[in-house]
């Protein structure tokens, strides 16, 4: 329950800041239709959906029937049907994903790059599969093929969220690093997928250096006895990447909305921005480089 109250108020201090200015954009915009008086607030909606991440249940409609619904009905006296939360879901996909950059970590000087397959439907109902038609492709992985999107992660040496995306399945690991990275500074490890001249030369320009393996039909390359270090520790990502499948329930193929699937992913993310605890290289001792002076 602690963390219930610590994650509300959280939510609800930035939900205080954001939401007029959202609305007040809105309204300039001349997007705001109709206002109707919500039964329940945004911020207690957006609560529900990221403890779900931090609970142990793997359904969503179970956690919501089962527990929400019978233990915290006094903390959200307005709770609504599951049937109503789920139709207004899409509400908090704005506030959501403006809340998970809040949480973001800083450049150390030091990341990671990776990608993780999101399967929305299994390989043999591709053909029948009707909900991320248009929008989820097929791709593959070193695990073999999928279809859905894939999710596109930096993150620091303490094992901190720094950028992310989301992209088709067919998109190539390195069209999307220079928009992820374009905060970033130091340098920037990753597996032989993002091995690219060009794009280490972009990279560059920009202050980051991009650090992987060369292929085998490649000229070794001379590497800095920390790189090399730093290129065996790759992994981290690998087991941010099975903390937020496993732990924050960020893929499974029982979507039936696009939006929802969306309000799922960044749910995840921000549980995972919590985690007391994430993968970490333990670092502290060492003086990690500095952004260079503009």
């Amino acid at each position: 329950m602690e963390i219930l109250v610590e994650l509300f108020c959280d939510v609800d201090d930035f939900c205080q800041a954001f939401i007029p200015q959202w609305e007040q954009h809105l309204l300039g915009a001349g997007t705001r239709q109709r206002r109707r008086a919500r039964q329940m607030h945004l911020s207690e909606m957006m609560t529900i959906v990221i403890h779900f991440h931090q609970s142990h249940y793997r359904d969503f409609k179970a956690y919501y029937t089962e527990y929400v619904s019978v233990h915290l009905r006094r903390e959200f006296p307005t709770l609504l049907s599951y049937s109503r939360f789920v139709y207004l879901m899409p509400q908090v996909l704005v506030p959501l994903g403006h809340y998970l950059l809040a949480r973001l970590a800083a450049s150390r000087g030091l990341a990671f790059v990776d990608s993780t397959p999101l399967a929305v439907c299994d390989n043999r109902r591709i053909e029948r599969h009707h909900v991320f038609r248009g929008l989820a492709q097929r791709g593959k992985t070193s695990m073999g093929w999928f279809y859905g999107f894939k999710l596109h992660l930096i993150a620091n040496d303490r094992g901190e969220l720094v950028s992310f995306t989301l992209t088709p399945g067919n998109v190539d690991d390195r069209r999307p690093v220079p928009a992820l990275a374009r905060a970033l500074w130091g340098k920037l490890f990753g597996d032989k997928g993002y091995l690219s001249g060009p794009l280490a030369a972009q990279l560059l320009e920009h202050g980051l250096e991009l650090i992987t393996h060369v292929r085998r039909n490649m000229a070794p390359r001379l590497l800095a006895d920390l790189d090399r270090v730093f290129l065996r520790k790759r992994s981290i990502m690998e087991t941010i990447a099975d903390q937020l499948k496993n732990i924050s329930q960020i893929e499974h193929t029982r979507h039936r909305s696009p939006v929802n699937f969306v309000v799922n992913v960044l749910a995840g993310l921000i549980a995972y921005t919590f985690q007391p605890k994430k993968p970490s290289l333990h670092l502290e001792w060492l003086a990690l480089p500095q952004p260079a002076l503009i």
